[in-house]
């Protein structure tokens, strides 16, 4: 408590923070992850940051060790209140108050903390019970950086592309009617009024990859020379998937009378892996579309967007990392610009000023389209026996007779070893369950194969694309 009191005579003490004022520039910042249980230590990480010249860094939380390791640095921070704290903090101005004192001002100004977000993609994440909860929070947050004299934090929320209802053409870009109201225009009255930012994560890779017979790659890695799209409402001409992409959101704002909010790109990018049934995700991909990106953001004088043109985008690009612990199909967990060892996945410059003559080449890409034939879920080369176990007690629990060959006198029974016993249970588990969204993932202990791991007389299950 001795504490929460001294922060507002140490901020007064240094004029307001003495946040600077200077050009914002046009690079794009870092999404700096966690989800991994082989990532470097916090001030390897900003090292790495700084060397492949990042502006900013966003975090998905509050990490004190990480913002300990940021100080001192040119990197602005975004720094991000917990999804799971929203509804208290939203009725609560006391608790807004601490975490604030405890998680920005204690750190300023040596670590430049210019964002706060509240919550992580809420409409996408969490059950519409905590929706309402969303900016009564935001509100309490910039209520707390008055009250403590820090004027220059913006705070926002950031929003994944599912927040629109339509989304093309461009024009036609409008917001979900079960948020509209009750949601999106309180908060965007209430980021015209501070002045902040509408944050947007926006993946051109995900709607390409769910209709890429009618969408071109090129177009969707800003590679497209001849081919151009014309919105026949507004007769804008888009050249990329991106910029029609945020241009809808502009629209959508515009739609319930803030025409003149910014986007901020908070998560963008391109997987540079995934699984064998993801099309696309391949290391020449993920190096072309981030390159271009940097092309287009950077580029003197500014483009912006044909409904925006002029304007300056900040971003973020996702992300550091390749984050092993990261849920879902294998995409998830390969998004980094940096393998975890620190090395590059692939060469990139965030200023944009080395030419891609300088870069080494890069892989051609082998799955640009669909992967045909039969594929299994089987267990990873991880040594985790109990984990092994509970996850085959899952996979056996989940279907009807999923596990019947691998009981006693089965045609799987033998061998008799929970690796084999797995295998077959993941394979059958996702053949059973894929239509309804399950994934080959198990906690990092499965993965796919096209070779098939059945023998003898033990057939295993497979999904056939």
């Amino acid at each position: 408590m001795t504490m929460l009191l001294l922060i507002p005579l140490l901020l007064s003490s240094i004029s307001l923070l003495t946040i600077s004022t200077a050009t914002f520039s046009p690079q794009p910042g870092i999404c700096y992850g966690q989800l991994g249980d082989n990532l470097p230590p916090p001030r390897e990480s900003v090292s790495l940051l700084t060397s492949l010249h990042a502006k900013r860094v966003k975090l998905y939380d509050a990490n004190q060790t990480i913002l300990h390791a940021l100080r001192h640095t040119r990197l602005q921070v975004s720094v991000m209140v917990p999804n799971e704290l929203i509804s208290n903090i939203s009725s609560n101005q006391t608790l807004a108050d601490r975490w604030v004192s405890s998680n920005v001002a204690a750190f300023l100004p040596k670590t430049r903390i210019r964002y706060i977000l509240v919550g992580n993609e809420i409409i996408s994440s969490t059950t519409n019970a905590t929706w309402r909860h969303l900016v009564p929070a935001m509100r309490r947050i910039k209520h707390s950086l008055k009250s403590l004299g820090i004027r220059k934090v913006k705070v926002g929320t950031s929003s994944a592309m599912d927040v629109l209802q339509t989304s093309f053409p461009p024009s036609n870009g409008s917001f979900r009617e079960d948020i509209a109201l009750p949601i999106m225009k309180p908060m965007l009255k209430f980021l015209n009024r501070t002045k902040s930012f509408f944050f947007l994560d926006v993946y051109p890779f995900f709607a390409w990859s769910s209709d890429p017979v009618n969408i071109n790659l090129d177009y969707a890695l800003f590679e497209s020379k001849n081919l151009t799209v014309t919105d026949p409402g507004s007769g804008l001409v888009y050249t990329n998937l991106f910029d029609q992409m945020v241009d809808a959101v502009y629209f959508a704002m515009e739609k319930l009378g803030f025409p003149g909010i910014r986007i901020f790109v908070a998560e963008t990018g391109w997987p540079n892996g995934g699984d064998l049934d993801q099309i696309g995700a391949n290391v020449y991909n993920a190096a072309t579309y981030n390159r271009n990106f940097i092309k287009k953001v950077t580029r003197k004088p500014r483009v912006g967007t044909p409904a925006r043109p002029g304007s300056l985008l900040p971003s973020f690009l996702f992300a550091l990392f390749n984050e092993n612990q990261k849920s879902g199909p294998g995409t998830e967990r390969h998004f980094g610009l940096l393998h975890p060892n620190g090395s590059r996945v692939f060469d990139i410059d965030l200023s944009g000023r080395t030419p891609e003559s300088d870069f080494r080449p890069l892989p051609s890409p082998e799955n640009n389209e669909k992967f045909k034939g039969k594929i299994w879920c089987v267990v990873a080369p991880r040594d985790n026996a109990t984990a092994l176990a509970e996850a085959l007690s899952y996979a056996c629990s989940q279907g009807n007779g999923t596990c019947d060959p691998i009981q006693p006198r089965g045609k799987c029974f033998k061998p008799d070893s929970v690796f084999w016993h797995a295998s077959y249970a993941f394979s059958a588990y996702w053949a059973q369950f894929k239509k309804v969204g399950a994934t080959c993932y198990f906690n990092g202990l499965a993965t796919q194969t096209a070779k098939d791991p059945s023998y003898g007389s033990c057939k295993f299950p497979s999904v056939t694309l």
